[in-house]
């Protein structure tokens, strides 16, 4: 297999009138629309998706990850909020970590069972439909389609089965003793070859039957034990049983009459939020989309940004964040009076908001009845530990990966402690009327606020349709320990002109990224409701027709009826 992906298909936007759903997998999105012609709502729907990804997309997701959802319920315009994520083992410590050489100068490897944190997707899943749910379908119905296409197997789709084949090792190395159960023959399964995973059918039947508890309970939980202890691990049946999904209030900003939801810390979504607000002290349609002085303010609003959330997002249960003083206007003015438009700033410092003066899915499902359910679920990095339990079918993730190891940080490991989180959905609404405009999300780690801000002007400021604004090239700024410096990586699709010029204000540019390097840019799905981006006015039209697009990065697609 190749590196070579080409980048030739155009698409035009789904419009339909009653649901909608938009994923990374076809096979998904057909599951979810069938959910919700069977009476379901947009939540019913998303849980549905989420359990088909975990049979299609399982580098990438799982019952063994973490995830998070928005709801907007239409009848009362209201957003709503779950933290699907999971804590750190009670037993584990940085005393403890110490004594086995990790620090910060030596973090502990990515496939260690030390990274597993308890997985929160189950507990999501079924709070989803509990609080949310259309309560005419049962949690077994919701997952029955999932489970048979487990069982009866399905052909593997062109980015998966490459995705499947760059990770497997971590799911062939000798101590993983049940990596196998996640592969054919010992390989990754090729594209188009049928794939079937009795095992995850069994995890998804005993989650139908006793719920939570037979998860976090039992033999599901006793599996995930061993696993975890016999690879170095100290995960007890305690944390498993103890965990909890966390209702949460989500977080918001305004930016032209546009209201931007995302879940608060933990989750990273309070970095997007923190760009828009920077960004609206500059006039971004006049430089023109994909310039190099937008791309420049952009990178450098974000670098901002990133750099606060990389210091204050942390555990809010453990630690005070301060979300309110952080998405204070003020502040993000302060923050903007800091970007030069004619150099680059290679500061990697956070502010002071008390001063005076790569492996994620992400989806959407909207209904009939106007609801819409923002949902991203993930296992971190691909295959997460790669460690399986035995006869679970799935994969454990290294979400513990993300801590902080430095004492005093924000963000530092303790026990039964929730690490920073990058995966993140999103919803806009009218800021006055809180109607909605649209559901959507960009995975794929630390690109996942940058590739919220991108189509979400692509759409608000140059009145590109939701495929349209998906399709369009995008850039990622990340930042490097080892270099000591910002780089920023240019999608193929982006001017060498305006790489030029980027290059000559003082970034580090890559360019072009092509072919299956692309997925560093993530891959997102968006529907709206109306078409108030085609000329960026608000309030939205009032007629109810749904426009939705899917990544041309991914497999997937939107579909709706």
């Amino acid at each position: 297999m190749t590196s070579k992906l080409e980048f030739i298909s155009r698409r035009s936007p789904i419009v339909c009138t009653g649901g909608c759903v938009a994923s990374s997998q076809p096979l998904a999105t057909n599951i979810g629309l069938d959910i919700l012609r069977k009476g379901g709502n947009a939540a019913d729907a998303a849980v549905a998706v989420a359990a088909a990804l975990n049979v299609t997309e399982p580098a990438s997701t799982g019952i063994g990850g973490d995830c998070f959802c928005l709801f907007y319920k239409a009848e009362t315009k209201r957003v709503y909020g779950l933290n699907g994520s999971g804590r750190s083992p009670r037993a584990l410590s940085i005393d403890l970590l110490k004594q086995q050489g990790f620090e910060e100068a030596n973090p502990i490897p990515s496939t260690h069972a030390h990274n597993v944190t308890v997985p929160g997707a189950a507990a999501a899943w079924v709070d989803t439909v509990a609080l949310f749910g259309s309560k005419k379908l049962s949690l077994g119905e919701i997952l029955q389609p999932a489970t048979e296409l487990a069982e009866n197997g399905f052909p593997v789709s062109e980015i998966s089965a490459f995705l499947w084949k760059t990770c497997a090792f971590v799911l062939q190395v000798p101590q993983n003793q049940h990596g196998r159960d996640l592969l054919i023959s010992g390989q990754a399964p090729r594209h188009g070859q049928i794939f079937r995973n009795p095992f995850l059918a069994n995890t998804f039947k005993v989650l139908s039957e006793s719920g939570k508890k037979g998860f976090y309970e039992g033999r599901i939980a006793e599996a995930v034990v061993q696993v975890v202890k016999s690879n170095g691990g100290v995960m007890e049946l305690e944390d498993l049983a103890s965990h909890v999904t966390e209702e949460v209030q989500p977080i918001c900003t305004t930016y032209k009459g546009i209201r931007v939801w995302e879940i608060p810390p933990s989750g990273q979504g309070i970095t997007a939020l923190l760009a828009l607000n920077v960004l609206e002290n500059f006039n971004v349609k006049e430089m023109g989309h994909n310039s190099a002085d937008y791309l420049h303010v952009l990178a450098e609003a974000l670098k901002l940004s990133i750099s606060d959330t990389m210091w204050y997002c942390a555990d809010p249960c453990l630690v005070p964040v301060p979300t309110e003083e952080l998405l204070n206007k003020a502040y993000s003015g302060r923050r903007a009076m800091l970007i030069d438009l004619q150099r680059v700033s290679d500061a990697n410092t956070h502010g002071n908001p008390f001063e005076t003066g790569s492996n994620t899915v992400y989806f959407t499902v909207v209904d009939s009845q106007g609801n819409a359910c923002s949902f991203i679920n993930s296992n971190y990095k691909h295959f997460g530990t790669g460690l399986v339990p035995e006869g679970c079918g799935f994969t454990l993730q290294n979400r513990g990966r993300d801590f902080s190891l430095s004492p005093g940080h924000p963000n530092c490991l303790a026990p039964g402690k929730r690490p920073f989180h990058t995966i993140i959905p999103a919803l806009a609404t009218t800021a006055d009327t809180h109607d909605l405009l649209c559901s959507f999300g960009v995975m794929g780690g630390f690109m996942q606020p940058q590739g919220h801000v991108q189509v979400l002007f692509n759409m608000a400021e140059f009145g590109m349709n939701p495929q349209q604004a998906l399709d369009a090239a995008r850039f990622y700024v990340e930042y490097s320990k080892e270099d000591q410096k910002w780089q920023l990586y240019l999608e193929d699709g982006i001017l060498k002109d305006a790489a030029e010029e980027l290059k000559a204000r003082g970034h580090d540019v890559q360019w072009p990224i092509c072919g299956h390097d692309r997925k560093l840019f993530g891959r997102g799905q968006i529907i709206t409701k109306g078409e108030w981006w085609r000329s960026c006015q608000i309030p939205i039209n009032n007629r109810k027709v749904w426009w939705a697009g899917s990544d041309p990065r991914g497999d997937g697609c939107a579909m709706g009826y």
